[in-house]
């Protein structure tokens, strides 16, 4: 499973299954991303004297506490009522869910644009590969994928009224082609009930197969994205072996190579103990590899069985590489604490972007 969603545990109710309770009880609690709107106001004044400890040192076991600026507001709302309740109805995952992402009432009810976003995972729930920053649960043999999960999956997509769908997965080595067919499928069922609709697509590196990259690559998505998930001295602690650095930077050069049109898309984790020069580094290699869009976000502990935050990064940080990377030239580049690889996916800068690049195209 790639991206920063899977990195965002809450503890649930108590009703949970036992395997689950025990598996994310160590987790941030609810609490921690809940913040009285009466005292937000207050609490963003004091962001920059914030005294609370936020780097842990080398060799200290104590988590540390979840600074302000990483609390939000419970989701509520009618679209994102309906859209749940459908979901169950499908059985259909979301990574918003799977990883109880903060944000997720803001992309699901439209946020600030009006803009509605969803971020479905496709090919089940289990992964091949096990990443020590991702919670999710992993086998080397995962049960097969739904042979009509594209069909369903466009169906509800098409009944959602959404202006931008991101489709992801889990990692599955044991699929021939890596479930890039599947993608290509869902992405066609989607666009053949409403073709207006944005679509984004998460992907796993496919082993670095050509064919596979160019299966999605060519299968009519607006978005191809992949994330980079750390820098490159980090990645063999943090990303599972097969998940390599360099690997990741040619399947998106690749995608854009076979496809100029689309627009490429990848995020980083910080807080997990990268350095200023090797974080602009790994912004410097996604530009070689024309990348357009780039988001940063914080890394969260899932569980104590997983990677320790280092540190918590500052929303200060978080803007000044945002302005670093507006500086290199990316297309589009979000930067904060609370942003995930498809936070605000939607955002009408990115749907502009490819509305007129497709507009560009001759007839």
């Amino acid at each position: 499973m790639t991206s920063l969603e899977s990195s965002m545990i809450c503890r649930c109710k108590s009703t949970l299954a036992e395997k689950i309770k025990e598996r994310i009880a160590n987790g941030p609690d609810l609490k921690d991303f809940i913040e009285a709107a009466e005292d937000n106001n207050d609490i963003q004044k004091d962001w920059d004297v914030y005294e609370g400890k936020l780097r842990r040192e080398k060799n200290e076991s104590e988590r540390l506490r979840l600074p302000p600026w990483l609390k939000t507001e419970i989701p509520t709302g009618k679209n994102f009522s309906r859209i749940k309740e459908q979901l169950r109805g499908l059985n259909l995952h979301t990574v918003c869910e799977e990883a109880r992402c903060p944000n997720i009432g803001e992309c699901w009810g439209g946020g600030k644009h009006g803009t509605s976003t969803a971020t479905l995972m496709l090919l089940g729930d289990t992964c091949t590969r096990g990443c020590r920053f991702c919670s999710i649960k992993t086998s080397r043999n995962p049960p097969p994928p739904d042979p009509d999960e594209p069909t369903k999956t466009a169906e509800a997509i098409a009944s959602w009224g959404i202006d931008y769908i991101v489709l992801t997965s889990v990692d599955r080595d044991d699929l021939p082609d890596g479930g890039a067919e599947h993608f290509a499928r869902t992405v066609r069922e989607i666009k053949k009930r409403n073709n207006d609709i944005m679509v984004e697509c998460l992907v796993p590196d496919f082993r670095g197969e050509y064919v596979c990259i160019e299966t999605v690559a060519k299968c009519g998505l607006d978005v191809f994205a992949h994330n980079i998930e750390t820098v490159e001295h980090l990645t063999p602690y943090v990303r599972d072996r097969r998940a390599n650095y360099r690997q990741t930077l040619q399947v998106l050069k690749i995608a854009k190579e076979i496809n100029p049109n689309l627009v490429t898309k990848s995020s980083i984790m910080l807080g997990l103990g990268e350095t200023d020069e090797q974080v602009k580094q790994t912004l410097l290699d996604l530009q070689a590899a024309n990348v357009d869009c780039v988001t940063l976000g914080q890394y969260m502990q899932p569980t104590t069985k997983h990677l320790k935050v280092v540190e918590y990064v500052t929303p200060m940080k978080f803007k000044h590489w945002e302005r670093v990377g507006e500086d290199m030239g990316f297309l589009y580049i979000v930067s904060g604490p609370l942003v995930r690889s498809s936070y605000r996916a939607g955002e009408f800068f990115i749907r502009a972007v490819v509305k007129n690049r497709k507009s560009s195209l001759p007839d």
